[in-house]
């Protein structure tokens, strides 16, 4: 299968935008909160924060594409971007792989080899796995001009953060919105997994038995961009404190001191 990515990298201005919104969840508001009145952003965060950085919508849903960023307005025009965030950089150092979870649809995957007469992947790994990743490309495919849907798959990617807390570091990379060819992996059923191999390791693996997670673990040197290594922004000190404290005081500032008297 050959594909040519027909989009376009960041640029310098939505990562530093990127950046610096993601630096406002350490205030308390972010998914991941470690103490009171500290955070860090989480995976929704961060498709807020890329929605707003790169002038698109969040989808807020379900959706194969996480955020959608207009290219024109008649027609309706989008390219999608599929947001994945992990805290695995160490991992990426280490092994050179990434490490993204693609889906968790445990019901569509065996919904998908069930109808295709597979009641379980042991006896046929190979042809499980190809109907697995060719039912993800689908889901692209059901949003793209093609067919009837308002994005342009060539221009739309997966942006991956992955990120390392122990040392507050970040780093984005870029990858088509496409999987490996399923035919040139080896697949294998090791326990409860299925793994597809690529000739230097795993490359796909699905949990069909727990969880349901499909992960794919692309090489970091093959993504099409990726930003150097970053750190969130030092919040400012503030007298009105953090977090939802801080919003309230802001907004209705005499309203909440009126509230504290009566």
């Amino acid at each position: 299968m050959s594909y040519i990515f027909a989009g376009s990298i960041p640029s310098n201005s939505q990562i530093e935008k990127l950046r610096l919104i993601l630096s406002t969840y350490q205030d308390g508001m972010g998914q991941l909160v470690f103490e009171p009145e500290k955070s860090l952003p989480g995976w929704r965060d961060f498709e807020r924060s890329v929605a707003l950085a790169f002038d698109g919508i969040a989808q807020e849903s379900k959706a194969i594409f996480d955020v959608l960023v207009p290219i024109s307005q008649d027609p309706e025009l989008n390219y999608g971007i599929s947001c994945k965030m992990r805290q695995m950089l160490q991992t990426v150092e280490r092994t050179g792989r990434l490490t993204v979870e693609v889906s968790n649809s445990s019901g569509k995957f065996w919904d998908k080899l069930k109808a295709n007469g597979i009641d379980d992947y042991n006896t046929n790994p190979g042809t499980a796995g190809e109907h697995l990743l060719n039912l993800v490309e689908s889901w692209h495919n059901e949003a793209s001009l093609a067919q009837g849907g308002i994005v342009d798959v060539s221009k739309s990617f997966y942006l991956l953060l992955q990120w390392d807390k122990r040392f507050g570091r970040y780093q984005l990379f870029q990858f088509p919105a496409l999987l490996p060819n399923p035919e040139t992996l080896s697949w294998e059923v090791d326990r409860r997994r299925l793994i597809g191999r690529d000739e230097d390791g795993v490359m796909i693996e699905w949990y069909g038995h727990s969880g349901g997670q499909l992960k794919y673990y692309p090489f970091a040197d093959q993504a099409i961009w990726s930003s150097e290594v970053f750190k969130l922004e030092l919040l400012p000190e503030s007298d009105l404190g953090y977090g939802l404290k801080r919003r309230v005081l802001e907004y209705f500032p005499d309203l909440w001191q009126k509230a504290h008297k009566t």
